[in-house]
């Protein structure tokens, strides 16, 4: 204990031993832990209190020491009882303790025939003044004397502390409430206004040395003028506790008048009281300015419904605090008008076609703007989302909601003009990669397209700049606004740029937009897979993997690695081969799998049709109704490879199975050395690997396993090359292994010797003919080895 512990102690030694009163105090710290004004102090006393009688009074009550007037009153007293006037009371404030808990504090102003003071009253205490109002005559007991603000003495409540309404008392100051009309107010001055809430702007927040403020000004009028009331941090929450709207009429006691600006206006004070009630003020008179009739004028009221919205911008003001921007349209039957939002209000969740009461706007010219003005809000701006208002006027707005919602997809093809402004609905059923591009100005661009529909139709959208970085996913429904219309050749297509906005559907959008699945059956046209056609869109392919190579990794021209992966499918038709790339190339796949690939690129390539499988285009495991026709892998196998003799072959023959021995086999160099960037192949010079194509060195090569060799039968021979897993299975190890033998050896014929002994091997392949043009003959290029034994 310390020593002033020590001497509150000392007071009750002789009714309590030191360790039950250590042990009282610790419990009752743990009690009021929440209670701020407490400290050891304050419950040592308490405990004191309670064993002190008439004969061991408190030195405050001896009588050379009484207390018993607020001038007499002296810091750190306590258990003293006051008694006086109420003059003022506040409205009740929450807060925060150190523990996280919230509570609350009220304020009362006290005055008997000596002084006033501050009473504070603390969340266990405020159920005292449910009944008290200024003028009543009241006794508090049980309160302590503290320093309060700017040394200021202040009486503080404690949770025992008790008040008692009295009668009246002529000694004691008498209370006049006098209503002062806002014509008549001054600066710095105390007082008392009625009036009727004309403006309630919303809650702003601010930053004040690196602390969160907040603020809401109201405005105010009686019958002699308007003034703006201005309600700081925590009393801004008086609004919603109060149920504080436009049209009401309040009672402000204590308001504290001040110049700024050359005006006058007031601020709610620490002991400032707000009373909603009945009171008697004129109605106040509203002029709503017609947009067609907008002109150069302050503080006017407009009502509209919202037709456009752009996305927030934010930026930095020269005091290095951040900003924020936006720009709106609004329209009502006389003409529309652009409104800007700042800071606060642009987080307002305000959708097109909202009916919007913007009042204490100021209408300035814009020479960019169609209507030449433009409605500017700040900080005292009220904006009023779908207000109860004059009905003639809400009817006309909703006649012009209805003109105002996203035009169906299937419309967009029959639209004439260029740049024209629509809002659409659909899913994402393609998504193609970013593109960069140059503009005539040298800057760099990006932009991204994809595709959406709904059950009307599908429409190509190009995203730009910004926009082709958002988080777009395969199937999602999206909600664009501000998209503008670009005539093509054959179609109309929609720019989504700076101005257009990028949404989640309103829950009204999704009650009539199919499901993905949906959407699928509507778009996608199936094909065989000899149905197919160069550069035709929006079909879906129903096909087994009857062939499937590992991923390689790439790199592409600007750096980012990539990855690819082939394969080849089939159906009762006949057979084609697919790369997959990226994440696609990463799809758990395996022979024989039934897939269903949806939206795929098809593309001409090495004399074949070929299916290119990106970000666009759905592959998925065939659904059981897919599979009904198509043949088991088996029957794909005797379908597609049609056994062939090797005199009956021809050039552009595919999946044609041979039979016959090796020949000829060449181990002299089993390795072909490639770029790990373009997989072009690699020169050695002085000890290192140079590509001829890309320009880039290498220490550590890609390696390509190969084996040339002739296949004979009955009929004939036929050169053929295999490369990478079928080389592998015929030497019976992978590519690295042959790498590190070779490497350790320094020898490239290292396997001449193993390679020889493959002549006279039985084997079955199933492969591609090609015409040879620099041996002037026909090739095989195996695909697959089926079988081989010697």
């Amino acid at each position: 204990m310390n020593e002033e512990m020590k001497q509150e102690y000392k007071k009750i030694e002789d009714k309590l031993s030191e360790e039950e009163f250590l042990k009282r105090m610790n419990e009752m710290k743990k009690d009021y832990a929440d209670v701020s004004f407490m400290n050891e102090i304050d419950i040592a006393r308490m405990i004191v209190g309670e064993f002190i009688n008439e004969k061991n009074a408190p030195l405050s009550e001896k009588k050379e020491h009484t207390m018993d007037k607020i001038s007499k009153m002296e810091e750190g007293a306590d258990n003293l009882r006051i008694k006086g006037r109420v003059m003022r009371v506040s409205n009740p404030k929450p807060f925060t303790s150190r523990k996280g808990k919230n509570g609350k504090v009220a304020n009362v102003v006290l005055a008997d025939e000596t002084e006033e003071v501050r009473v504070v009253f603390w969340t266990e205490n405020i159920k005292l003044l449910k009944n008290i109002k200024e003028g009543d005559i009241v006794e508090v007991d049980k309160v302590t004397v503290r320093d309060g603000y700017r040394g200021r003495k202040e009486i503080h409540l404690q949770p025992r502390s008790t008040m008692e309404k009295l009668e009246s008392d002529d000694k004691l100051p008498s209370y006049q409430e006098e209503i002062t009309s806002i014509a008549a107010i001054e600066e710095d001055q105390e007082v008392n206004v009625i009036a009727r809430i004309i403006r309630l702007p919303g809650i702003r927040t601010f930053d004040k040395d690196g602390k969160d403020g907040k603020v809401a000004s109201m405005e105010i009028q009686d019958e002699t003028g308007k003034i703006t009331y201005t309600l700081w941090n925590k009393d801004t929450e008086l609004i919603q506790e109060l149920g504080l709207q436009e049209g009401d009429t309040i009672k402000i006691l204590g308001a504290q008048s001040r110049m700024r600006n050359a005006e006058i206006s007031l601020t709610h004070p620490w002991v400032g009281r707000i009373i909603k009630g009945d009171y008697d003020v004129p109605e106040a008179e509203e002029t709503i300015l017609k947009i067609g009739d907008a002109h150069e004028v302050k503080d006017v009221t407009v009502m509209g419904i919202v037709t456009k919205i752009q996305d927030t911008i934010t930026f930095e003001r020269s005091n290095g605090s951040a900003g924020s921007v936006k720009s709106i349209e609004i329209m009502d039957d006389t003409g529309s008008i652009r409104v800007t939002l700042w800071n606060n209000d642009t987080n307002l969740e305000i959708n097109k076609g909202d009916l919007l009461k913007i009042t204490g706007g100021n209408s300035e010219f814009d020479e960019y703007s169609p209507s030449g003005y433009r409605l500017n809000t700040n900080w005292n701006t009220s904006i009023v989302i779908n207000p109860d208002s004059d009905e003639n006027l809400l009817e006309v707005l909703q006649e012009y909601k209805k003109h105002l919602e996203p035009v169906k997809i299937g419309r967009i093809s029959e639209m004439e003009d260029e740049g024209e402004e629509i809002d659409v609905v659909g899913r994402l059923i393609s998504i193609n990669d970013i593109r960069e591009f140059q503009r005539e100005d040298g800057t760099v661009g990006q932009v991204l397209s994809a595709d959406i529909a709904d059950e009307s139709g599908v429409v190509k959208i190009s995203l730009w700049d910004e926009k082709a970085h958002t988080n777009l996913k395969l199937g999602e429904a999206i909600r664009i606004e501000n998209a503008k219309t670009k005539l093509g050749l054959y179609s109309v297509d929609l720019n989504v740029g700076k101005t257009a906005r990028i949404l989640n559907p309103l829950k009204e959008d999704m009650e009539s937009l199919p499901s993905f699945e949906e959407l699928e059956e509507m778009i996608y046209t199936p094909k065989k897979v000899d149905e197919l056609e160069e550069d035709e869109r929006n079909v879906r392919i129903v096909g087994r993997v009857i062939d499937l190579q590992d991923p390689n990794e790439f790199q592409r021209n600007d750096g980012s690695p990539g990855i690819v992966r082939s394969m080849e499918i089939a159906d009762d038709t006949g057979a084609i081969r697919a790369s997959l790339w990226d994440e696609k190339a990463e799809i758990p796949i395996t022979f024989g799998d039934a897939m269903r690939i949806e939206n795929p690129r098809i593309t001409f390539r090495n004399d074949n049709l070929e299916l290119s499988i990106g970000r666009n285009t759905q592959i998925i495991a065939a659904k059981d109704k897919d599979l009904e026709g198509l043949p088991t892998f088996e029957e794909l196998e005797k379908m597609i490879y049609k056994p062939c003799n090797i005199e009956d072959l021809n050039d552009e023959d595919r999946n044609i199975k041979v039979t016959g021995e090796l020949s000829d086999t060449f181990g002299g160099r089993v390795l072909s050395y490639r770029c790990p960037n373009c997989n072009n192949r690699l020169e050695s010079v002085e000890e290192e690997y140079v590509c001829d194509f890309c320009g880039e060195t290498s220490d550590e090569p890609k390696y390509l396993l190969m084996l040339p060799a002739k296949i004979v039968d009955d009929t004939g021979e036929i050169r053929a090359t295999f490369f990478g897993k079928q080389a592998e299975k015929l030497l019976g190890m992978n590519t690295l292994e042959v790498a590190d033998v070779i490497t350790k050896s320094a020898d490239e014929g290292a396997f001449e010797d193993k390679v020889e002994d493959l002549n006279g091997m039985h084997i079955t392949v199933i492969g591609d003919v090609k015409f040879d043009e620099y041996n002037e003959e026909i090739r095989l290029n195996p695909k697959k080895i089926l079988k081989f034994d010697l």
